[in-house]
């Protein structure tokens, strides 16, 4: 089959590699139709190369058709359409039944001390085959994939996969109270989500920073209140923007979408630079002990949200050595919560709304739409911000 392979810093490739098979009673193999391109992805693309392997297949955003199924997985047959969650979990360990499917006892990385596993995503998380790909082998089919019925688009369901849950997730986190204030940090395609999420939910107020036009324009078109960096001098200005639009106080919660790709520190890019140039035996270790990130959307977060308030972070960081303003976060009694979104968790919840009605914007929420041998063009192109690119969905 073809697939999308890591070669090396931004350095992706289309190839044929040996189709997917059954290997275990638990497992399926699905057709995939539709694969989206995700802001995490592009972590293996620039920062987290010190825990890729060339070969390595990207990807874990997929929906499609099953093919074939492990005796046992008593729900699933072949032609179903599903949508399968980017984690891998058993659905019967003490974690998955607490509401944690991604601290998945049966499938954590426990020799990399990491959580559950995760499709195509570095050997941290299982080295497991990716999704950006004509098939894919689904471990743990038993639980994992989520059916969905025939008829509309994939658009309609393929963000179940990740985006949806995600930013569901980060709303829930953020606790924002019914008619209260949340800013959202980044409108990539997850803190875009995120603000169709929260205004679903009731917030009364949702504000919207980013510096990237297209960006803007989306969120502003569906009643988000956006701040643009760029007309700012500096952060001081932005937070005394905001918290004018807040009674003086800043808002209730503000979420995270940024993570480690926001600018920000220069010495935080060259040891992530740096690390990544080392040989592999010593790359590895380096970026997990002495790694920092760049903490620039997380310290505004923290100086934007009211005392007493939520900050939710959904944007991913990978640093082990990063300060942390400890005194302002007790100052201002600021709770935090953060991680990966446990899909399973949230997804009976997010499906009413994918009705016709289409509140959440699903349909249309894919800028760009291209076939999976254009891949290592669509990561160049999502990664450099160019054509007005947020969400990108690929067909094998």
């Amino acid at each position: 089959m073809r697939a999308l392979t890591w070669q090396g810093k931004r350095d992706v490739r289309v190839e044929n590699v040996p189709d997917p098979r059954i290997e275990e009673p638990t497992d399926a193999v699905i057709r995939i139709t539709s694969t989206g391109l995700c802001g995490s992805d592009l972590h293996l693309y620039e920062v987290l190369t010190p825990f890729m392997t060339p070969g390595d297949i990207l990807g874990h955003e997929p929906m499609g058709i099953v093919e074939e199924v492990g005796a046992a997985v008593p729900d699933l047959q072949a032609g179903d359409r599903v949508v399968v969650p980017f984690q891998i979990a058993c659905g019967n360990c003490w974690m998955c039944l607490t509401g944690l499917p991604t601290q998945c006892e049966t499938t954590q990385v426990t020799a990399e001390g990491m959580g559950a596993a995760l499709f195509g995503y570095t050997r941290l998380y299982g080295a497991v085959p990716g999704a950006q790909a004509e098939y894919l082998r689904v471990p743990q089919a038993q639980y994992g994939p989520i059916k969905v019925p025939e008829g509309p688009s994939d658009d309609r369901f393929v963000y179940l996969s990740d985006v949806l849950p995600t930013a569901w997730q980060a709303v829930a986190y953020a606790g924002v109270p019914q008619g209260g204030s949340v800013a959202v940090l980044g409108l990539g395609p997850i803190g875009d989500m995120a603000c169709r999420v929260a205004q679903a939910k009731g917030a009364g107020r949702v504000f919207g920073v980013d510096l990237v036009p297209e960006r803007l324009n989306r969120a502003r078109e569906r009643g988000v209140e956006t701040f643009d960096l760029r007309s700012f001098d500096d952060e001081k200005e932005l937070l005394t923007a905001v918290r004018d639009q807040t009674d003086g106080r800043g808002p209730d919660a503000v979420i995270d979408a940024v993570g480690t790709e926001a600018h920000g520190s220069a010495a935080a890019r060259m040891v992530q630079n740096a690390s990544a140039l080392l040989p592999r035996k010593l790359s590895g270790p380096m970026a997990e002990r002495f790694s920092v990130d760049r903490l620039a959307a997380l310290h505004t977060a923290i100086e934007m949200v009211r005392r007493g308030g939520t900050i939710s972070i959904v944007g991913v960081y990978g640093g082990m050595a990063d300060p942390m303003p400890m005194l302002t976060l007790f100052d201002k009694q600021i709770q935090m919560r953060m991680g990966q979104a446990n899909v399973r968790r949230w997804s009976d919840e997010i499906i009413p709304y994918l009705t016709d009605d289409d509140p959440l914007g699903v349909d249309d929420f894919a800028t760009h739409r291209m076939p999976l041998a254009e891949a290592p063009q669509a990561y160049e192109m999502f990664q450099k911000k160019q054509d007005g690119a947020v969400k990108v969905l690929m067909q094998p």
